[in-house]
């Protein structure tokens, strides 16, 4: 088929560009050297490999420069909808203008049959490519972030590193170690679990994004890790809906501890919140956000030491009687109520009054006293350091969501 505008296109093309520029909404937004240059050539390369269609030759050649000026496109972020806004438009017009200039005898009998045929061939090699740059450029841009958040950690030298990678850093940051527990399908015997897993993390970093503005840090996996907060762009009494929007996206009960801290201070600081996080976890304290001022007992309970040691084996006693340890954590968890401890326990109000005389025999602290009170509860915190699995995980059995009475917890820490 012999067409007329073959040796046009370069005059077509600057025609169909400044149609771009004055009709079609999105191109007429791209800097000009963008429209004039990239465009004006793929545009060209659009109109002579339709012509090509048009004559029944390959177009290899010509399908890979359109890859190549793809994937420039998305390096330099230019929208992959105003990209395939342009390419349409632009076949729609060229399409045509081809077809009306070209012999009637030679015309082809269905020229949509044929305009389809060349959109399929075109669309799939611009957006193939396109998205293969895209998402180089995102990992190019996690692994920067990866990086960077690393240093912070360590406490190494950050600015150079966030110069490389374009990232601006905060004067200070609001700290933040995640505990993401397993989705419930992640276990699902029909399903990959592992798919399950990184989508979860994936709606979680999306939220993370979208809420930060994009000036979020984080190093993640599908299990937790630490997140740094602006402190400019998040309160703190706004943290907790934060993170209440945070499990929603990753539909599980996230649970999280924060500190605020100056950069230069992060790496002290993460260390801190995450043994702050190992005893919300040894607790087993309901998913949400907790600060140092929660769980301050707690915390310092916990630090290794001969207090620790010490408290530890307080309850030693009752580990031949799991009757009356269980009892005293029921005790503890109802708010020291005889009535609902004994119907946890199914057993007689008299049975519990028993037991507690016989804890207090054993142990010399009496639950009954304001100060065997103190050091029974002090001692249940101290005893889940002593209690974890072969594995070395936290013992999360001990004085789980439904040990701690409402609001005991916090209660307990103030005092």
């Amino acid at each position: 088929m012999n067409t007329h505008p073959r040796h046009d296109v370069r005059v077509l093309s600057r025609q169909l560009v400044g149609h771009f520029a004055e009709h079609v909404a999105p191109c007429s937004t791209l800097p000009g050297d963008a429209l004039h240059g990239d465009i004006t050539t793929v545009t060209r390369v659009c109109l002579e490999l339709t012509v090509d269609i048009l004559e029944g030759r390959e177009a290899g050649e010509k399908v890979a420069r359109l890859q190549r000026a793809a994937a420039n496109w998305a390096r330099e972020g230019i929208p992959i909808d105003t990209v395939h806004h342009a390419v349409h438009e632009g076949f729609r017009l060229a399409f045509d203008l081809l077809v009306t200039q070209t012999d009637p005898t030679l015309r082809p009998e269905n020229p949509a049959q044929l305009l389809l045929r060349i959109l399929d061939t075109i669309t799939p090699a611009v957006a193939l490519a396109y998205v293969r740059e895209h998402q180089a450029a995102v990992t190019e841009h996690h692994t920067a972030v990866h990086t960077l958040v690393s240093a912070l950690l360590a406490g190494h030298p950050t600015s150079t590193m966030a110069r490389a990678g374009g990232i601006e850093i905060e004067p200070s940051y609001v700290v933040v170690a995640v505990s993401i527990p397993p989705h419930p399908d992640e276990s699902h015997p029909n399903v990959d679990g592992k798919v399950v897993a990184r989508r979860k993390l994936r709606r979680l970093q999306a939220a993370l994004a979208a809420r930060g503005s994009g000036r979020v840090l984080s190093l993640l996996s599908v299990d937790g890790g630490t997140v740094l907060l602006p402190e400019a762009l998040f309160a703190d009494d706004e943290l907790d809906a934060v993170f209440a929007e945070l499990s929603e996206a990753a539909q599980v009960g996230i649970t999280a501890t924060a500190s605020t801290a100056a950069t230069a201070e992060i790496s002290t600081t993460a260390d801190r919140v995450h043994e702050l996080l190992d005893t919300v976890l040894r607790l087993a304290c309901p998913p949400g956000l907790y600060r140092f001022a929660d769980l301050a007992m707690e915390y310092q309970l916990t630090r290794p030491g001969p207090g620790l040691d010490r408290l530890g084996t307080l309850l030693d006693p009752l580990d031949d009687h799991p009757d009356l340890l269980e009892t005293l954590r029921r005790h503890m968890a109802t708010g020291l109520s005889r009535r609902r401890t004994a119907r946890q326990l199914q057993v007689h109000t008299n049975t519990v009054d028993y037991r507690l005389k016989r804890i207090a025999h054993l142990t010399g602290l009496d639950p009954a006293q304001p100060g065997g009170l103190w050091y029974l509860r002090a001692a249940l915190v101290a005893r889940t350091y002593r209690e974890s699995d072969p594995s070395g995980a936290p013992a999360i059995t001990r004085l789980g969501p439904n040990h701690w009475p409402d609001g005991m917890g916090k209660a307990f820490a103030r005092r």
